[in-house]
């Protein structure tokens, strides 16, 4: 029996090559050997976008890049999270039995805190929602990176929370499922992020990628000097495209000296786009063909719903809340 997967992604801007690397290549190479759920998290948008036609675009953006990179709708269940209220609903449960010490403790929330962002009880509470979401289609291995560990941890605090309050077992516990590319460094160096504004986005024009790509951010060693390629970010975005060998030999190159940054971020635009160019060409096909789209979208919220009403019948009963349904 293959294990149930999910992950969600924010529609709170165009994707990039943080999301690409961070998670959607994991969902898409995966989902012949998983049971994969992935979601279109437009309720945690809400905790940064507050334009209702943006908000719909970027939803439907989200569905075209996944669909256009290769996910099998037939395979992977792909839905909006809007789609199943069930999740709401398990979201404010777990609050009630969840200490404001564990929200304290959230990384991601300080960190964006420190970063400028104005916090909102929606971003303070973000993990319990992210809980109810892994937690409502009883999901076992969620694909993550490093900085996200913690949150699936919390996730398993939370279902454990309840069972220790209402004397049952209802919640499948989660474990997080690591990649190797688990941060992708954007064009400060800082983790690659729509929040920083130092992302590269997976679906511009090429002119549009180039330029951003040029514009990463390396230090000051002259061409002729040799280089460290492990604290390049130039680099760390090569190593995440090229084959073993070929980044072998650019970790010479650096380490000869006689190469500039340049040539290094030449070359990752060149293998973003033989990476990219032909999934922008089916992004634009689907794009036309909205109607469909919308289809895979409900069918994946009506498969999803499939598993997350009987989870909330358990919850309901096991807390002793009552509906007249």
């Amino acid at each position: 029996m293959k294990k149930r997967v999910l992950s969600g992604v924010q529609p709170s801007g165009k994707l990039h090559l943080g999301n690409y690397f961070g998670a959607m290549s994991q969902h898409i190479g995966g989902q012949a050997d998983y049971e994969s759920y992935i979601f279109i998290a437009n309720y945690h948008a809400l905790t940064t976008i507050n334009d209702a036609e943006h908000l719909r675009q970027l939803t439907i953006d989200v569905a075209l890049d996944y669909l256009a990179l290769g996910l099998d709708p037939q395979q992977a269940c792909l839905y909006r999270q809007s789609d199943v209220p069930e999740v709401t609903e398990l979201s404010w449960i777990l609050s009630t039995v969840t200490g404001k010490g564990l929200m304290d403790r959230a990384v991601s929330y300080k960190d964006k805190v420190a970063k400028g962002l104005v916090p909102n009880m929606g971003l303070y509470t973000y993990p319990i929602l992210q809980a109810a979401d892994i937690l409502i289609v009883r999901s076992h291995l969620v694909p993550v990176g490093k900085d996200q560990v913690q949150h699936i941890e919390m996730t398993a605090d939370m279902a454990g929370y309840f069972h220790t309050t209402y004397k049952c077992d209802v919640f499948t516990i989660p474990e997080a499922m690591l990649n190797e590319a688990a941060v992708v460094p954007g064009l400060d160096g800082e983790k690659m992020s729509k929040s920083y504004g130092n992302t590269i986005d997976l679906f511009d024009t090429p002119k549009q990628t180039k330029k951003r790509i040029m514009s990463i951010k390396t230090d000051s060693t002259p061409v002729e000097d040799a280089k460290n390629p492990d604290t390049c970010n130039v680099f760390a975005l090569l190593r995440l495209f090229a084959e073993a060998t070929e980044v072998a030999e650019w970790r010479a190159r650096y380490q000869a000296g006689g190469m500039g940054y340049g040539d290094a971020k030449k070359r990752v635009h060149e293998l973003f786009e033989e990476r990219f160019a032909a999934a922008r060409d089916k992004r634009a096909e689907l794009a036309n063909d909205p109607d469909t789209v919308e289809d895979i979208l409900q069918s994946g919220g009506k498969r999803a719903r499939a598993i997350a009403q009987p989870l909330m019948e358990d919850v309901r009963k096991a807390s002793g809340v009552v509906t007249g349904r």
